[in-house]
């Protein structure tokens, strides 16, 4: 599934073509995604200009007056802008054409994206109680040590819990508990402020090196312009159990942590 990265560099390739256009129509190929397709989307979005396209979390919105388009993914979706006589493929679901003959276009093979509305003035509910996003001033070590009090779960499971911070998927959680030298097994609670600090810093250096390089292509994600993220030739432990740690040389060890697998070095990671 794309995570913040991911989302980010599509946000930011689809933000020059789409601010300041007004829709011109929205083409529904189906009523459904992961869940009905909202009746605003197609009856209220037409007319209105695209007053800004924010990300939050792993949602993508697309800001109008009245309200805003709430966009995921999933784990195969994609969004690109493409001229208006672009031939319908497989799995284009959605078109939202646009006043300079253009058209933004959400394929989704697998269909665990969503298109849904969240009125003006209004939080959908699916982004209530999110926590911080993880590239801003509100996140840092020594919240992620305040909030880490009194718990038991494993590290990688609270740094990937949502209402804790977002967006810190297993990808960037592993590559983020390795460069901050943590065994992701240890108890959240009994982590020092100190060892918090650098996974803090750790996850604001990852996330947003990952952005620069485009995400991380694992299967389905493209970015926008067709083009693969990079960050997965760069990866130090996700995906590579049983390969040598490039920083010590022993292996590197594997186990199932909160359902998602988990890599890590036992030597570099106490």
């Amino acid at each position: 599934m794309p995570e913040l990265p991911e989302v980010e560099t599509t946000r930011r390739g689809l933000a020059p073509h789409l601010e300041g256009r007004r829709i011109h129509g929205v083409i529904l190929r189906r009523p459904d995604l992961r869940w009905p397709i909202p009746d605003e989307i197609s009856t209220l979005l037409p007319g209105q200009a695209i007053e800004g396209v924010r990300r939050r979390a792993k949602y993508l919105l697309l800001d109008t007056a009245i309200g805003s388009a709430v966009l995921h993914l999933g784990m195969s979706g994609s969004l690109r802008v493409l001229p208006g006589d672009t031939p319908v493929r497989a799995h284009d679901h959605v078109d939202i054409s646009l006043d300079n003959g253009r058209l933004l276009r959400f394929n989704d093979p697998r269909r665990f994206g969503s298109l849904l509305w969240q009125p003006a003035g209004q939080t959908h509910e699916l982004l209530a109680g999110l926590g911080p996003e993880p590239l801003d001033d509100a996140f840092d070590g020594d919240y992620l040590f305040e909030r880490s009090r009194g718990r038991k779960a494993p590290v990688k499971t609270f740094l990937m819990d949502q209402g804790i911070v977002v967006g810190v998927g297993n990808i960037y959680a592993a590559e983020s508990l390795f460069m901050a030298g943590i065994n992701p097994l240890r108890e959240a609670g009994r982590i020092s402020r100190e060892r918090y600090q650098r996974l803090g810093a750790a996850v604001k250096q990852i996330l947003g090196h990952a952005i620069t390089r485009g995400g991380t292509t694992l299967r389905d994600f493209i970015n926008p312009d067709g083009a693969p993220g990079y960050f997965e030739q760069e990866l130090l432990v996700y995906g590579r159990e049983g390969e040598p740690c490039r920083r010590c040389g022993r292996p590197l060890r594997h186990a199932t942590i909160g359902q998602r697998a988990s890599v890590w070095c036992s030597h570099c990671q106490r």
